[in-house]
């Protein structure tokens, strides 16, 4: 174990993927359960555009969040094809949610779809290293 998340109880864990370091349930979410925010800087279009980078989180036409920081323990969840969780964005809140997509058990690694323009630009190139393409 690399490092443990602590929160009223522990939740989930980064530690060793196939994809790297990746973020892994310490207990069991049911489908529609909320895991984790993805929290960083709200930043213009313009200034991600700027900046560049693996982090960034759209969230409208206008606004990014650029989740580059250590702090953002969110930032360790791996793409994967057919993930068990998903990003929600709350309109009304501003944020970005986790959420799980299906029954995920301590231990499974949670990933969620980065969807086709990062999967294009970033994962495709390297090939993917989620669980369903490296079966």
């Amino acid at each position: 174990m690399l490092t443990t998340m602590k929160k009223s109880e522990k939740e989930y864990e980064v530690k060793r993927s196939s994809a790297g370091l990746g973020l892994f349930a310490l207990k069991e979410y049911k489908r529609g359960d909320h895991i984790i925010e993805y929290t960083g800087e709200k930043i213009t279009e313009d200034e991600a555009n700027e900046r560049g980078g693996q982090y960034l989180f759209t969230l409208n036409k206008d606004f990014v969040i650029d989740g580059k920081g250590r702090e953002n323990i969110s930032r360790y969840i791996n793409h994967a094809c057919k993930p068990n969780a998903e990003a929600v964005y709350d309109e009304d809140e501003g944020k970005i949610d986790i959420v799980a997509r299906k029954k995920i058990l301590p231990g499974d690694e949670i990933t969620y779809d980065y969807g086709k323009d990062f999967f294009n630009e970033y994962i495709k190139p390297k090939g993917c290293k989620c669980a369903t393409c490296m079966a």
